[in-house]
């Protein structure tokens, strides 16, 4: 990506320069400035009303005549920040300018050049000052293209994915979305190896620690944006500029600066904030409606008086009913022998096709959809509490029949198309299995359920084991307004049920553990969050210090219940050297690891970053 101002060698290469046949006589180190402006000066004093990136002309005739003055010149031009010192002999120096002044320049990194033959300073500012505009709308050109190719992809809904290749084919540089967690989400190599791109990324990352929301880490040679929408940050987009391993200045790229890299990493950090907060969906009306009504009550997106109003239109009557959140969905995402998103919207489309037809069977009625790239929501609404139990186990049975029947997972031949209770046809997920891939929807990134690029050749219904479906309820509520806690807890407890192996008709809250609860949570970022306020300063020890792994003795000692001597014999240490870890552990933390509350909230931490960093 060419730079927008021209540097002191390119300058010197101008032909109204090359007239004057100039020639450096110190600070050849710094011939690869960038050159904002080009300023005559005459007078000893001009520094002052300098800013810095200036390419100062001279003739010399108005500079201080004695050793310490010409020093103290070179070190005010080179304290502002200018570009570089050009004098013209002739007028003031004849044959040199004087050795004082190019040793003072020298010893400060500033370029400093003679023109040995007369030259109209003139043509010289006209020469640059074109270049440097020209250059400006180079790269204004450049970020009107950047603008309408984000807009295009925000206006097409693309996926997360397309995005971070959109940005590393602009930038040409390595790009990578990562998590609060410094889980990788979606990458780029930029046609760079993706092995060593990715190589040890969390403690590499950990390491990047620019200040500001857009920021350039000059250590690690990341360019580095934040990424989020409504005040609730997910994630990083990190650049790695320049891919060549030239490191450039901070200055260049720190917020706000009109570089086009800095802008191209904010777009595209906003257009995948804007897709998190967009569904795509390709439903027809009815579909989307009772879509539409699942997720307001998810949301808070809609008055729950106008849901239950929208849901009594369909048929669906939910006021004075006794309420229950269900959710089916496959244990595992990625069945052998199944890929592409084409197979994966056939595979929830059966399922939807199959809770619904279960729902018909058993006659009770649900606002039902599917919710996310995996899963099929239901709202049951019952007579009364008494009726719960007998409704799911009545639900499970139905559903367990259909999938025999249909053997693939589809509807027997001649069967009419599944629909809810009220006649609506299951709704077809978005196509979009990418975008679920690096996390860009928010429904999922909250409770914790991953994308899949799934496909058909396997039976999606077969057992209960990892092929099979699962089906969880959450608890019995009374009115509308608590139906999103009894969805909320079913999802939760489905995506729990992926690590629980026992075969249960229905799984309840009590069937999920603290850990099944952590790893449904695994993308919540305020979950992250807590792991980062928890453990961010020892993992940033270890990224440091990778042969210590302070982290594995902080687990033995809480996984031995605070036990000493049992937690050094599972570290295998010496007791003296595990208490000296374990010492150095409560100084990196600053907490009492003796205290219950403390070793409490640090073993729940642990847990949780095990959720984070498990697939």
């Amino acid at each position: 990506m060419a730079a927008v101002f021209p540097t002191v060698r390119e300058v010197l290469a101008l032909d109204p320069v090359r007239h004057g046949a100039p020639r450096v006589v110190a600070g050849d180190e710094g011939l690869d400035r960038p050159v904002r402006w080009v300023h005559v000066a005459e007078v000893p004093d001009i520094a002052t009303l300098l800013g810095g990136g200036e390419l100062v002309l001279t003739t010399g005739i108005g500079l201080p005549g004695d050793d310490a003055g010409l020093r103290a010149f070179i070190g005010d031009l080179a304290d502002v920040g200018v570009s570089g010192l050009v004098v013209e002999l002739g007028r003031r120096y004849v044959s040199g300018v004087p050795r004082v002044m190019a040793a003072a320049a020298e010893r400060r990194g500033l370029p400093l050049v003679e023109l040995r033959r007369a030259t109209p300073f003139v043509r010289i500012t006209e020469a640059v000052h074109a270049l440097i505009v020209d250059a400006q709308l180079t790269e204004l050109r450049a970020t009107e293209e950047i603008h309408q190719r984000f807009n295009d992809l925000s206006v097409e809904g693309a996926d997360a994915a397309e995005v971070i290749r959109q940005a590393a084919e602009l930038s040409g540089c390595p790009v990578v979305l990562e998590n609060l967690s410094r889980q990788v989400l979606g990458y780029d190599p930029a046609g760079e190896s993706a092995e060593l791109l990715l190589d040890g990324w969390e403690q590499h990352s950990r390491r990047i620690r620019p200040a500001g929301r857009t920021a350039y880490d000059a250590d690690s040679g990341w360019l580095v944006t934040t990424v989020g929408a409504r005040g609730q940050d997910w994630g990083r987009l990190l650049l790695r500029w320049p891919a060549s391993g030239d490191v450039p200045s901070a200055q260049a790229v720190e917020p706000g600066s009109p570089t086009r890299l800095t802008i191209l990493i904010e777009r595209a950090a906003s257009t995948l904030a804007l897709g998190r907060l967009i569904r795509r969906d390709a439903e027809g009306l009815e579909r989307q409606i009772h879509r539409t009504l699942l997720t307001a009550l998810l949301d808070h997106s809609r008055p729950v008086d106008e849901v239950g109003l929208r849901a009594k239109a369909l048929g669906v009557v939910l006021d004075r009913r006794h309420l229950v959140g269900v959710m089916v969905r496959h244990r595992a995402d990625d069945p052998a022998g199944e890929v592409g998103p084409e197979a994966g919207q056939a595979r929830l489309r059966d399922l939807s096709e199959a809770v619904g037809q279960a729902l018909r069977e058993a006659k009770l009625t649900a606002l039902t959809s599917a919710v996310d790239d995996h899963s099929v929501g239901a709202l049951l609404a019952l007579p009364d509490p008494a009726a719960e139990d007998r409704a799911l186990s009545a639900f499970a049975s139905a559903l367990r029949r259909v999938r025999l029947d249909a053997g693939t997972g589809r509807p027997a031949p001649g069967a009419e198309p599944a629909r809810a209770a009220s006649g609506v046809d299951m709704p077809r997920p978005a196509s979009d299995a990418s975008r679920a891939a690096v996390g860009a929807d928010p429904a999922r990134a909250v409770f914790g359920v991953e994308a899949a690029r799934t496909g058909v050749g396997v039976d999606p219904f077969r057992g209960a084991g990892p092929g099979g479906v699962i089906i969880a309820a959450g608890s019995g509520v009374g009115t509308l307004r608590e139906a999103r806690r009894s969805l909320v807890e079913a999802r939760q407890i489905a995506e729990a049920a992926r690590r629980d192996r026992r075969e249960l008709p229905v799984f309840r809250l009590p069937h999920v553990g603290l850990a099944g609860l952590l790893h449904l949570l695994r993308d919540e970022p305020r979950l992250q969050t807590f792991v980062e306020r928890e453990l961010g300063a020892l993992l940033e020890y270890d990224a440091r210090h990778p042969r210590e792994r302070l982290l594995d003795t902080l687990r033995a000692y809480l996984e031995q219940g605070r036990n000493k001597s049992a937690g050094a014999a599972a570290a295998h240490l010496s007791r003296p050297a595990f208490y000296e870890r374990l010492a150095r552990i409560a100084r990196i933390l600053d907490v009492d690891l003796d205290s219950v509350e403390a070793s409490l909230s640090l073993h729940v931490a642990l847990l949780a970053l095990e959720a984070v960093r498990t697939p």
